[in-house]
């Protein structure tokens, strides 16, 4: 089953004079890309915490915030005065208001309280921990919802390009006769004599130029394969767009040979299915 890049996920746990918000948000990306937001004082765990998204989430562009808001008696905690008038002075410059307005907004910003408290206490971080998994959990509960979603718009877009390969597969009969029939006018046309068994060897080997039964039964392989992948245990995203580009490969070649406008028209349509899921496949884990 696959899995969409997009997801969403928050947990919120409370401590004896804390309140503490784990919050993840994913988008799509090539590779994986977290950003992290928390209060300076938590740093230390930060590359741990890295470790426990990247394990999880695999690939995206993940926002991760960690916030704290003290809800009861802290350890001496004091008001980083430094930070506070910076914030101020800061706040002044793009609005208009008066000096407690000003400090109420900024004490409302990250580092405005220091705490003599230096190391982490070890019931906080694994309650953070806790938080983590749970949002982690959510985000990836997320994703699945929203790949469930990507892979009924493919399942459909590969029964469109089948139905549109088997179109193709019965207009090619015709599509040959067609071209053989202009061959034989163009010939008529110069009203002069031919050697007819030279005629037909070289009608049949222009005509073998223009047969695109091997493009057909590579096209349907890729498509099965395609479908196959798309239900298989894991989400490979990167899997599903190499074969995207080996049926765009196909799909081209079967244009080029057509040389007979109505199958032309149907390898356009063609054309249109896949880009619409090459559009949706950037969103794929």
């Amino acid at each position: 089953m696959i899995q969409s890049m997009t997801g969403f996920g928050k947990h919120v746990v409370q401590l004896p004079s804390k309140k503490i918000t784990v919050e993840l948000k994913s988008l799509n990306s090539k590779s994986l890309d977290i950003n992290a937001r928390m209060p300076q004082s938590y740093r230390e765990k930060e590359l741990e915490l890295r470790k426990m998204i990247a394990d999880t989430l695999i690939r995206g562009k993940v926002d991760f915030g960690l916030y704290v808001e003290i809800t009861g008696e802290e350890t001496t905690a004091e008001i980083n005065q430094g930070v506070v008038k910076k914030y101020m002075e800061q706040l002044s410059q793009i609005a208009q208001g008066d000096d407690l307005k000003l400090l109420e907004l900024a004490l409302r910003m990250p580092d405005t309280l220091k705490t003599d408290k230096d190391d982490m206490d070890a019931d906080e971080y694994e309650a953070i921990k806790k938080a983590m998994e749970q949002a982690l959990m959510e985000i990836d509960d997320f994703r699945s919802e929203e790949g469930k979603v990507l892979e009924k718009d493919f399942v459909q877009r590969i029964k469109n390009l089948n139905d549109l390969l088997v179109e193709i597969k019965e207009l090619d009969p015709e599509r040959l006769g067609t071209i053989r029939e202009r061959l034989d006018k163009a010939v008529a046309d110069l009203k002069v004599e031919v050697d007819a068994n030279r005629f037909e060897q070289e009608l049949t080997y222009y005509l073998e130029k223009y047969d695109i039964t091997e493009e057909k039964v590579r096209l349907a392989n890729h498509l099965d394969y395609f479908e196959n992948t798309l239900h298989s245990a894991d989400s490979n995203g990167k899997k599903l767009g190499f074969i995207a580009q080996e049926i765009g490969r196909e799909i081209n070649t079967i244009g080029s040979k057509a040389n007979y406008a109505p199958m032309q028209q149907l390898v356009v349509q063609m054309k249109d299915e896949l880009e619409k899921i090459k559009e949706q496949m950037l969103n794929v884990l």
